[in-house]
């Protein structure tokens, strides 16, 4: 007689992609809070500097919030599977 066992798949997927995107979000969100704390903390320091360091602070704002946007994705992807 051949013994085989079959196991039954249970898809964790979406439950876990909530929870795994919730804690990815955590990162973008401190990233931008340092960023626009460096951004007033220079402003205060060397006013004459301000439209530098904002042009700068929002290039470095897009670059952390597109972490998230690839989380929102990376989401999707494993919830749909």
């Amino acid at each position: 007689m051949n013994d085989t066992v079959v196991a039954q798949s249970v898809n964790l997927n979406p439950g876990l992609a909530a929870i795994g995107y919730g804690l990815g979000a955590i990162g973008p969100g401190i990233g931008v809070g340092l960023i626009f704390a460096a951004v007033i903390n220079a402003s205060a320091r060397q006013p004459e500097m301000q439209g530098k360091l904002k042009t700068i602070g929002y290039s470095t704002f897009v670059l952390s919030e597109v972490l998230a946007l690839i989380g929102v994705v990376v989401y999707f992807i494993a919830s749909t599977r």
